[in-house]
């Protein structure tokens, strides 16, 4: 019977990497080699990803050993970097918008193999000046572009940073555009001169430099005359021109560019409030107010809220060394919430409403809140320009008990195929741009 031989007997036959000679490790042309592998001896000449050193020929790159034009080369098996060259042709999307120039993301370089392959951070971004977007005057940026637009452009610079036009070719331009005001793909529109893009769903009209692939895909039709809509090189409509960024202003300056401006934004009239000759500075105006922790006198620079702590300059000091006695913040506690009770009389319980179906009116949010109480006011908002729901509501109750009732029983009710959400509306809150 044979008996395995115990564990701790060492082999004594050749290591696995002396079980063939240097020699024949070496690679041929056909093996995948990677960097540090030694190459076969030869009398041909070596080309990319090959370095002669003492030990012969080694690769440098991970790849396979190719021999070309007599040479031998490793061909990476590593996608290269993707770098966009001046004259290539490229697909992007507008992210900034400045008073001059439009800042664009690449997302797709056409005219290369593999062009939907990422790019380099720092040939990631390229700049439009206004004067590269349409052949006819643009005063601003904003007015021939908007930001999440789609273009395609062409490369004209690529040192020391990337810059594109839009001019040169009648498949430049705008591809793809959304409303600003409600998001829908926007379609181009001759009804109107000078407006040659318009929304079916809030009647919202623009211009922007349109290529002659707009909304129609990949592929450019040979009969789309998208380009006339531009017209370039003739002079603004009455209705147009006055609605463009002017005199040097910001994007968002033209009613044009930013849609929550309005139509009939005009831009501020500009005072040197510095000049003499016309009296001193206006004063600081300022508010009478009692101090919520003295009871004393004073004023500040902002009008008053009931119910809001207000301090006079000695009571802040104490309020901030924090030398306030638990006495004192008791009453101004009582002071506070007594105030607030006023205010809740006088006012009513504020409820925010959202998720409001836009097929839902003001009249039917009367309806269904009244049935818990007294109401102060429904307001249904809605767009400055369309009129139309923005799907969110504020309902204001007499009492607080009404209000609370309201809550408990609407908060996910289902109206019109929606499910509302309904909770008390926060009067510090601050919608930002």
């Amino acid at each position: 019977m044979e008996v395995d031989a115990p564990c701790h007997t060492k082999y004594s036959g050749p290591l696995i990497w002396q079980t063939a000679s240097a020699e024949s490790m070496n690679a041929s042309v056909g093996d995948f080699v990677t960097p540090g592998d030694v190459i076969e001896n030869s009398n041909v000449e070596y080309g990319s990803g090959v370095k002669i050193t003492e030990k012969g020929a080694i690769a440098l790159i991970t790849g396979k050993l190719i021999s070309k034009e007599g040479k031998l080369s490793i061909a990476s098996s590593i996608e290269e970097p993707l770098f966009p060259d001046s004259g290539d042709i490229a697909i992007g999307q507008v992210t900034r918008i400045s008073e001059k120039v439009a800042e664009i993301m690449l997302l797709h370089i056409e005219s290369k193999e593999n062009g939907h392959r990422s790019l380099p951070a720092e040939r990631l971004s390229a700049d439009i000046y206004v004067s590269e977007m349409v052949n006819r005057f643009i005063p601003s940026a904003g007015d021939a572009v908007r930001i999440r637009d789609i273009v395609r452009v062409k490369i004209i610079q690529t040192e020391p940073n990337l810059k594109a036009t839009m001019k040169g070719s009648k498949s430049l331009g705008v591809l793809h555009a959304q409303c600003p005001p409600c998001g829908v793909q926007l379609v181009s529109d001759d009804s109107k001169i000078d407006f040659n893009v318009s929304c079916n769903r809030c009647n919202y009209t623009g211009f922007r430099a349109l290529s002659n692939g707009f909304g129609l895909g990949h592929k450019i039709p040979n009969n789309s005359q998208l380009h006339k809509l531009n017209r370039e090189g003739e002079r603004w409509s009455k209705d147009a021109e006055g609605m463009l960024g002017h005199e040097g202003s910001r994007p968002y300056l033209s009613p044009l560019a930013d849609f929550r401006r309005g139509l009939i934004h005009h831009s501020p009239i500009k005072k040197n409030s510095r000049d003499s000759s016309k009296g001193p500075r206006n004063t600081r105006r300022t508010y009478p107010a009692e101090c919520t922790l003295c009871g004393d006198s004073t004023e500040v620079p902002f009008e008053p809220t009931p119910g809001k702590p207000l301090r006079c300059r000695d009571c802040l000091s104490k309020i901030q060394s924090g030398s306030a006695s638990k006495t004192e913040l008791s009453k101004e506690r009582e002071t506070l919430h007594s105030a607030r009770e006023k205010l809740q009389k006088v006012m009513g319980i504020k409820l925010f409403v959202g998720g409001i179906s836009y097929e839902v009116s003001e009249e039917e949010l009367v309806k269904l809140f009244s049935n818990y109480g007294k109401l102060k006011e429904v307001h249904l908002v809605t767009d400055r320009e369309t009129k139309k729901s923005k799907g969110f509501a504020f309902v204001t109750f007499s009492r607080k008990k009404d209000a609370d009732k309201a809550i408990s029983e609407l908060q996910g009710h289902d109206l019109k195929g929606r499910k509302i959400t309904v909770k008390k509306s926060d009067p510090n809150f601050r919608r930002t741009r």
